[in-house]
């Protein structure tokens, strides 16, 4: 290989490298501030396209123009009224201007960390001063509860609400925001993601609403006993009078019967009264006799007279 070959291959890598240090592009969702030795150099490139810079003493600093999500941890608060609770917050937020915000933070991890000391400390700051009802609830829209439920509900759930979550978290806002221009962030949005009790007023309340089911529960199970022994009474009530009315009419009917039957006994007494004593007769020996039975009768006996043969011997 000839050295003139030698120093082309070196002269056009050094080309390359001199342009990839001098020419750099800005994305539509980027914005770039120039440095020198570390150090920022005018006003930041927001335009997008292909840009020039010194090579090799200079860099470009690549900083997002969009909506950047933050996402802090939970923190223990106590409210005014003294419940200590968890509460998480979000934010949403945006590098407004890009050099003060390398000046002041570098990057965006810096930003997070600066962030999440302005937030938690405001949020803190904000729920402190206020009850719990005013960070859980937002207007004083009447609970749908049943009438069980109305013992359920503890009476600082029923208090009226004078600010409400919504307002809180437009002061944490608009307090946070005061601060953010000072590192060049814009503060757009800030919400309470979720709020608890803290583990040992968690676990005393989940008590006292297991102990509020119970005794509601105890409530229903005396009420449905008393509405079945209520039930049950009825039910023998009901018994006792369709049987009485059954008793009295088969006695309605045994008394028409036997009536009917004195008066055909009577009618056939009239008409033929040696037959109807000759009938009777047969009954009472259908009655007081059987195979093993002995009968003395005088010889004047009525019954002995139907057991006479007819020539009377």
């Amino acid at each position: 290989m000839t050295r003139g070959l030698i120093a082309g291959i070196v002269l056009i890598a050094a080309t390359v490298l001199v342009s990839l240090s001098t020419f750099y592009t800005v994305a539509e969702s980027e914005q770039v501030v120039i440095t020198e030795f570390g150090k920022p150099i005018g006003k930041p490139v927001t335009k997008p396209g292909l840009h020039l810079k010194w090579p090799f003493i200079q860099e470009a600093r690549f900083f997002d123009k969009r909506w950047l999500e933050w996402l802090g941890d939970a923190n223990q608060v106590p409210t005014r009224d003294k419940k200590y609770i968890w509460v998480d917050v979000y934010a949403r937020w945006r590098i407004s201007d890009p050099l003060r915000f390398f000046q002041r933070l570098r990057d965006e991890m810096g930003a997070q960390s600066r962030i999440d000391d302005i937030i938690d400390g405001e949020t803190r700051n904000v729920i402190a001063n206020h009850n719990l009802i005013e960070v859980v609830r937002s207007t004083n829209r009447a609970f749908a509860e049943t009438d069980e439920m109305k013992d359920v509900f503890e009476a600082e759930a029923m208090q009226s609400v004078q600010l409400g979550r919504e307002k809180l978290e437009r002061m944490i806002l608009a307090r946070a925001s005061r601060v953010m221009p000072d590192y060049g962030i814009e503060l757009v949005d800030v919400r309470i993601h979720r709020i608890n009790y803290v583990e040992a007023v968690r676990a005393k309340v989940y008590d006292r609403m297991i102990s509020e089911r119970k005794r509601i529960a105890d409530r229903h199970r005396s009420e449905g006993q008393g509405e079945s022994a209520k039930i049950r009474g009825k039910k023998e009530r009901e018994l006792k009078g369709i049987d009485s009315e059954a008793y009295r009419r088969a006695q309605e009917i045994m008394g028409k019967a036997d009536a009917e039957a004195a008066g055909i006994y009577a009618a056939a007494y009239g008409k033929d009264a040696e037959l109807y004593r000759f009938l009777r007769s047969m009954e009472t020996y259908k009655t007081v006799l059987d195979k093993e039975s002995w009968l003395v009768l005088s010889t004047d006996s009525e019954l002995l007279r139907f057991l006479r043969s007819s020539d009377g011997r």
